[in-house]
């Protein structure tokens, strides 16, 4: 009999999944880390950092998405209020507009939603083939709001170089 595929060996691939079995995108990994409902629009995670790496999971080639394995720990615990995503949403404007060699943003993009501002910023972090930036500046949205702990949460997960990865 094969093992139950737990948060512990599942296997990050692209796309919506109907269970572990079938391998989960980082959002998935994270509700599950959350304790939560087999879902890539965890709760416990902020919307704005969901968009991001909702984008950023279904573009990244196959061996580099397995590098947001520690990040979906991370993400635990971000969900936070109007202002918080508000800011998150005014860093992944600023770092497009960086990304596209502008000075500063567009007046227009104050127009969009957040949603768009943070799944174009990772879509021009996989144009431009900046794979560690892109992984650094998932760090950087969850480092504007302390995570907070989740009740029920899995409070460490092992990612596959052997090093545990602490989950909020």
């Amino acid at each position: 009999m094969a093992d139950a595929t737990t948060h512990q060996n599942v296997r990050l691939a692209r796309g919506q999944h109907a269970s572990p079995d079938q391998g989960a995108c980082v959002m998935e990994l994270a509700s599950m880390l959350a304790g939560e409902r087999f879902s890539d629009h965890p709760r416990a995670v902020c919307p704005v950092i969901g968009s991001y790496l909702r984008r950023y999971n279904d573009g990244a080639p196959d061996d580099r998405r397995q590098d947001l394995l520690p990040v979906a720990a991370a993400i635990v615990g971000t969900a936070g209020d109007r202002e918080l995503r508000r800011i998150r949403a005014g860093l992944c404007r600023v770092r497009l507009a960086a990304l596209r060699g502008a000075e500063r943003p567009p007046r227009r993009w104050t127009l969009c939603s957040w949603s768009w501002l943070a799944a174009e910023c990772a879509r021009t972090f996989l144009r431009a083939g900046r794979h560690d930036e892109a992984i650094a500046f998932a760090h950087e949205l969850v480092a504007v709001g302390r995570p907070r702990p989740v009740a029920g949460a899995v409070s460490d997960v092992t990612v596959p170089d052997g090093a545990p990865a602490a989950a909020g």
